[in-house]
């Protein structure tokens, strides 16, 4: 598996535990679609022309850091349908013939499903990285749009949301315009410009950042204070989105979000999503499996299912 830390969490045996009860449980269902929400970390999508959500009719996953290279199986029609049925809900996704998704998808569908084309999947982007944000609201009418439509396949539809808890990422992903200028230009053309870093520069630098970043988690440098790892937010995240409230968070102040949290905890729009899609969709009361600040990953890990 595709790991990055330093030393192994206190709670990996748990973890890995709740990713077997989850694997055998989704074996069981066998779902004949899944629909899965992701993020981006400027490896498909950039700034030269970012999207608030888009769907993709096709799509591959890049060899990025935490992440699985290799094609999805995508229904292209199903997806176009998607679409369509999107639009006529007042949502205007953008639309992706060739999309590229990184570990935000692949990890997830990887580890839990078994593979990128172990299922038919469409993938659903968010922009969580960057400003203007995407409202929790709109998110959530996203995510309800996308269930309803789900329910008119008679297929047995899986949803899927990979992202966050709480961290804050922005040493390998710094705010747009703040970074070395071959990061900047990267994260605005995505190689096309003459004064950016190209790919296998990019996928280098995430690799040595990232493990340095581990190193430093261990030897003290880089503190939990630091990375915005905190359980109080993220334990009100879980408390809304398990007492099926999910409109609770249309309120909620994203800057003060992010001051919280950190910037990763935007990537929790792609939970809003899933779990509007899942409730819209005839699904129940969501249930966490896992919560835990796992310091080692830099990240406060969550695990959510609903049967």
């Amino acid at each position: 598996m595709n790991y990055c830390f330093a030393r192994k969490p206190a709670r990996w045996d748990e973890i890995e535990r709740v990713y077997r009860e989850r694997r055998g449980a989704l074996g069981a269902f066998d779902p004949e679609l899944v629909i899965a929400f992701g993020s981006d970390h400027f490896n498909g999508f950039f700034m030269k022309l970012m999207p608030a959500f888009c769907v993709g009719a096709a799509a591959q996953a890049a060899r990025d850091i935490g992440g699985f290279e290799g094609p999805l199986e995508v229904p292209g029609d199903t997806a176009l349908d998607c679409v369509r049925a999107l639009r006529q809900s007042g949502l205007d996704p953008a639309v992706s013939h060739d999309m590229t998704v990184d570990h935000a998808f692949s990890q997830t569908l990887t580890r839990v499903l078994g593979g990128l084309d172990r299922y038919p999947t469409i993938p659903v982007f968010i922009n969580c990285v960057t400003e203007p944000f995407v409202p929790f609201r709109r998110t959530r009418l996203l995510g309800e749009a996308i269930g309803r439509f789900a329910a008119t396949l008679g297929r047995r539809v899986l949803f899927l949301a990979s992202g966050g808890m709480s961290h804050h990422p922005t040493r390998y992903y710094p705010d747009f315009g703040t970074g070395e200028n071959g990061v900047t230009a990267w994260q605005l053309s995505g190689g096309s410009r003459p004064e950016s870093l190209n790919e296998a520069e990019w996928l280098e630098r995430l690799e040595v950042m990232h493990h340095e970043g581990a190193r430093m988690i261990v030897d003290g440098v880089r503190t939990p204070k630091q990375m915005r790892l905190n359980p109080e937010i993220d334990q009100r995240f879980l408390d809304v989105l398990t007492a099926n409230d999910l409109a609770a968070f249309d309120k909620w102040d994203q800057r003060q979000v992010v001051e919280e949290g950190g910037i990763g905890f935007m990537e929790l729009q792609t939970w809003i999503a899933a779990a509007a899609a899942y409730r819209s969709g005839g699904g129940e009361t969501p249930v966490v499996d896992f919560y835990g600040v796992t310091e080692e990953l830099g990240i406060a890990t969550g695990i959510v299912h609903g049967d």
